[in-house]
């Protein structure tokens, strides 16, 4: 099926919620589009060499495959103004939103498979958290390159279809890695770089510390 086609599909189980293309002038407000053929080689490792688990999420946050190559050299200097990043990935079959994110510098995604983001901005959080209303849902087809902004909310994927999605995820170096420090006073620092909402219904984080902050619906991408 195109992804054309399957984005109609979607369209129709959903029609609670308006899925939009990253060329809709909405999108302009979270990220914009890259159109970077350098980029394709991660694509086509990840499509490759990495596989999508039988269920729930997987993230790696650095591939050795990349870590002294001439590409992420590139990366660093062309889109990170010569800042170290890691590149890795998510795959899985996830289908809600569960949590929102945040980090201290733009985020690229590759869309190694179709995909849907749910996306929010930073100046929406509130005193008592965030409200899921206000969050948009955009397509990615295969091959699709996207720079999130700093100030954009995001989190895992959601899959476009019952196989699963493949993501690539570049970052600033170590961002998502565990804190070295206890003292902290921000209630979503939950990683290196990385501050976490999560829904009620997401405990596995709850219980590792995030903050239940969500409040409205734990969206469903239905497929």
């Amino acid at each position: 099926m195109s992804s054309q086609n399957n984005l109609e599909r979607l369209k129709k189980l959903n029609p609670d919620l308006e899925i939009k293309s990253i060329e809709a002038g909405s999108f302009k407000k979270y990220g914009r589009i890259i159109k970077d053929q350098r980029l394709k080689k991660i694509e086509k490792h990840l499509s490759s060499e990495t596989e999508i688990p039988e269920s729930g999420n997987v993230y790696q946050a650095d591939l050795d495959f990349f870590s002294d190559s001439e590409l992420k050299k590139e990366i660093e200097k062309d889109y990170y103004g010569e800042m170290p990043v890691e590149i890795g990935y998510c795959n899985g079959k996830n289908s809600h939103l569960n949590g929102l994110e945040y980090h201290n510098g733009s985020e690229i995604n590759i869309a190694v498979t179709d995909l849907i983001l749910l996306l929010g901005e930073k100046k929406d959080i509130a005193e008592d958290g965030y409200n899921s209303e206000n969050i948009e849902t955009f397509y990615l087809k295969k091959g699709d390159i996207i720079e999130l902004y700093g100030s954009s909310l995001h989190f895992a994927p959601c899959r476009a279809d019952k196989k699963g999605f493949k993501c690539a995820v570049i970052l600033l170096n170590e961002t998502n890695f565990d804190l070295e420090f206890e003292d902290h006073n921000d209630p979503y620092l939950f990683a290196k770089n990385k501050w976490l909402l999560v829904h009620s219904e997401k405990t596995d984080l709850i219980n590792k510390g995030a903050k239940s902050a969500i409040n409205g619906k734990n969206i469903e991408v239905k497929i």
